[in-house]
């Protein structure tokens, strides 16, 4: 019988955090294969650790379908010469050649306790034909490995699975379906383009604390629901209604966001360490639906029964999840206008978390792990900036491309890390070239918006955190605050932008109580350009100080392997 130190020692290495490289899957049905890693952004590097239970040669790749032929793969170990690892193609069921560029960077290679422990680095955007680029959409990863490091038949060592690398979401089997359910029953929905509908409801009792681990939309109308989403309430808020929103009910004060969905979107499941919490002594705790509806040809007569199943597990999870709406008040009754005309036009809203830290002091480290971007039809590009110490060290969300009508939840490539006084900063990009009146920050969807969701744990008592520019102050003269009723000319757009950002952001701060804590002197740091990919060659492969080292005669047998895979 073979030894099970190797293959407990593989669950305990690949179970192990790091927040570099969040993600893991095993390859494999034995769970003999692991596969974690990581990326800094959807334009930049990922990193690959591969952990198999073997001390011989390993091989991972991408597949078009599965097979070998068109696979882009690595294949390295640890021999008695030393070190090899590059990077192949494969034109079909016949040797791989090796790529003209090994784009394939290797971070780390060693052997221990009967397992091969690779570590590598590539571009996600690779700029080599011959590799096989990674994108939003699911790959198929193929993998193989031997025994020994003559690299020859793997016989039933191989295999292959589809995953999501750059928007991975686990998935989990559920043992019972318990959901809780936040649905509208048959509201009509009226005939003017925007309609908010709010539904303020208690869940079923949970008498102990469950957490939520799986959010799955129910659509009964894609061409109307645009966005939905559910807030907890405070305890004064203490009677359920069924009713349009913000008509200045008491529910209109529900502002802590428990769970989001966009156009676009679709299940969304939490990592495996983190839940959303409900039940136990929140069990009298109210929440608030709210379905943002899209009638742009005002349709009469239609109804709707749409919402969320809130999927809930008694099997706690290390951490409680949070979710911090931030970015500009869109609850604008101070004159903030977006001019017609522009062909790019930037808003911003910052939130210093010294601010969060006058309601939950000391703050203790968000561990950001996904964002949802928001804005409405104008909107053409979303950037979250993070700053620490005065200097932009990372982006915490990035999207150079919106899309109005894909608003999913993103996880990142890492988990990135708020600390107690770190500054967040959302700038929205807008195209306003086909208006020929002003756009207003607001509900409607012909309105603007500019927010950004930050998933994180562990969860604090805020609900959220946002800011205004002050429009009131002496540098926005009055010229400027109407002269974008009409058409401005570029140097107007251009000089009303910079004095919307030049002037101090009035900063709030809101508690699970709707307790208010605001700062008027907050202000708008400078915004890192998008990074970028550029076209390198890294022949000169390895991080380690050695070069690749590869014996030919290791591929002697490699033909029997190829037919197999």
């Amino acid at each position: 019988m073979r030894s099970l130190i190797p293959f407990l020692y593989l669950l305990l290495i690949a179970g192990a955090s790091d927040h570099t490289m969040p993600f893991m899957e095993y390859l494999d049905q034995n769970h003999l294969v692991c596969l974690k890693w990581g990326f800094d952004n959807l334009e930049g590097n990922i990193t690959f650790k591969l952990i198999v239970n073997t001390t011989g040669w390993v091989g991972f790749g991408f597949s078009p379908n599965g097979g070998m032929a068109g696979s882009d793969i690595v294949m390295g170990g640890l021999g008695t010469g030393g070190t090899y690892f590059a990077d192949y193609h494969a034109t079909g069921n016949s040797m791989p050649l090796m790529d003209q560029q090994q784009s394939y960077t290797l971070l780390s290679l060693n052997e221990s306790d009967g397992q091969t422990i690779i570590t590598f680095q590539r571009t996600i955007q690779s700029c080599d034909d011959q590799d096989v680029h990674i994108t939003a959409q699911p790959i198929k990863l193929i993998y193989a490995y031997g025994p020994t490091d003559d690299i020859a038949y793997h016989q039933a060592r191989r295999g292959t699975k589809e995953v999501n690398l750059l928007n991975y979401m686990t998935r989990t089997t559920l043992t019972s379906v318990s959901y809780l359910s936040a649905t509208v029953d048959s509201i009509t929905v009226p005939s003017s383009q925007t309609y908010y509908h709010c539904k303020v409801m208690k869940f079923p009792t949970l008498n102990t604390k469950h957490h939520i681990y799986l959010v799955e939309p129910v659509i009964e109308h894609h061409d109307m629901v645009h966005h939905m989403l559910l807030y907890r309430c405070p305890s004064f808020v203490t009677e359920p209604y069924d009713k349009p929103c913000y008509r200045g009910d008491i529910g209109d004060a529900c502002f802590r966001v428990v769970a989001a969905w966009g156009v676009g979107g679709g299940v969304f499941e939490l990592p495996e360490n983190a839940g959303i919490p409900v039940g136990g002594e929140d069990s009298d705790t109210l929440y608030r639906l709210e379905i943002h509806y899209n009638n742009p040809n005002r349709e009469t007569g239609r109804t709707d029964s749409s919402g969320l199943r809130l999927y809930y597990t008694a099997q706690l999870r290390q951490h409680d999840v949070g979710i911090l709406p931030t970015g500009l008040l869109h609850f604008d009754k101070m004159q903030y206008n977006i001019p017609p005309k522009a062909p790019r036009f930037h808003t911003y809203g910052v939130c210093n978390t010294t601010i969060i830290s006058q309601f939950v002091n000391p703050l203790p480290d968000l561990q950001v792990f996904a964002v949802l971007l928001h804005t409405h039809l104008a909107g053409r590009k979303v950037r979250v900036g993070h700053y620490r110490s005065g200097k932009q060290i990372d982006f915490l969300g990035l999207d150079e491309n919106y899309d109005f009508e894909i608003q999913q939840i993103i996880n990142l490539g890492n988990i990135k890390t708020i600390q107690q006084g770190d500054e967040i900063a959302v700038e929205c990009t807008y195209n306003t070239t086909n208006r020929v009146g002003v756009t207003k920050m607001g509900l409607a969807t012909t309105d603007e918006m500019c927010l950004a969701f930050l998933l994180y744990y562990p969860a604090i008592e805020i609900s959220l955190c946002i800011s205004h520019p002050n429009t009131t102050h002496p540098l926005m003269s009055r010229s400027y605050r109407t002269s974008v009723v009409t058409i401005p000319s570029d140097l107007e757009i251009a000089e009303y932008e910079g004095l919307l950002k030049a002037v101090p952001q009035i900063q709030m701060a809101v508690n699970d109580q709707s307790q208010l804590s605001s700062y008027k002197n907050g202000f708008v740091r400078e915004m890192m350009k998008t990074p970028t990919v550029t076209c390198q060659n890294n022949k000169a492969s390895s991080r380690l100080g050695t070069s690749w080292i590869v014996n030919p005669a290791r591929f002697t047998l490699l033909l029997l392997w190829i037919a197999k895979m």
